[in-house]
């Protein structure tokens, strides 16, 4: 183990579910508001995972009133609350891109 190895990991979240491309979370955020904070839901499906240790990140897709939004996150970020897996998803494909076209509104 090298020296940065040793330093990020006192970074790490202990309890991060085991989660995979394709599956359904929902992801609870940290959210500060001037003096208030509060906790805000993002759910969808996990389009991407990448990187490994503390450089770890996974895009979550979601559709809103026929518009589809895609968000980013670092997993062990502090803003990233918990992560709740809803559904286990059987795919194919490490990258679920083609889901970002999947709107006929969309080119």
């Amino acid at each position: 183990m090298n020296k940065i190895d040793l330093i990020e990991k006192e970074y790490l979240k202990k309890s991060v579910p085991e989660f995979n491309v394709g599956d359904e979370v929902k992801v609870h955020l940290k959210v500060q508001e001037g003096d208030k904070s509060r906790i805000q839901i993002f759910a969808g499906t996990v389009i991407r995972k990448r990187g490994r240790g503390i450089n770890t990140s996974f895009s979550v897709l979601k559709e809103i009133r026929e518009d589809i939004v895609e968000k980013s996150f670092l997993l062990h970020s502090p803003q990233v609350e918990k992560i709740a897996v809803t559904t286990k998803g059987k795919v194919r494909r490490s990258k679920l891109y083609h889901l970002r076209k999947k709107h006929p509104g969309n080119k």
